[in-house]
């Protein structure tokens, strides 16, 4: 399956996505996927955490966010960062595609800059599939790709497109 980027890639995108947050707040972005008070995320391919964090602040104490990622350093980051700022509504998972969370225990995936370099997508979707509870929400975004790329690889079978917004593309699971 897929590999990690190397420790100088990762901390080089890392320090990159500092000033990304500043001009793009992750909570803007966040907005679309329709995240409420305890709701349980994925934010899959966390990286160093920018999502999980503005995640666990919208789902609240009663609300989880499970960040996870392939890189050990990002599970190291995200666990750094949310204890420095007091979160304790974020679980990290270190994996590369299975989860190891139950079936149908998720409100929102958050699938975000990351689907262009997995090596096999549809086992990832397949995954995200069966986590996310019936009619429930992937929001996806990936700067890398178009927009007539993206759509195809997205599974009709499992995720129908609901909405097309400003940063972010809603798809609903389906079954």
């Amino acid at each position: 399956m897929d590999k990690p980027m190397s420790t100088f890639h990762f901390r080089f995108m890392s320090f990159g996505y500092i000033f990304r947050d500043l001009g793009h707040p992750p909570a803007d972005k966040l907005k679309e996927a329709g995240i409420k008070p305890g709701f349980s995320v994925l934010d899959y391919g966390c990286g160093p955490g920018s999502y999980s964090i503005a995640a666990a602040e919208l789902v609240g104490a009663s609300g989880k966010v499970y960040a996870l990622d392939i890189h050990p350093l990002a599970i190291q980051k995200v666990q750094k960062n949310t204890a420095k700022k007091g979160i304790k509504n974020v679980e990290t998972i270190h994996s590369n595609c299975n989860t190891g969370l139950e079936s149908c225990c998720i409100d929102v995936v958050l699938l975000y800059d990351i689907f262009h370099g997995l090596s096999d997508p549809h086992s990832v979707l397949k995954e995200l599939h069966r986590v996310l509870k019936p009619h429930s929400v992937l929001s996806f975004s990936d700067h890398h790709m178009e927009e007539d790329k993206i759509l195809p690889k997205i599974p009709k079978d499992l995720f129908e497109l609901s909405k097309k917004g400003k940063e972010t593309y809603t798809f609903t699971r389906k079954g």
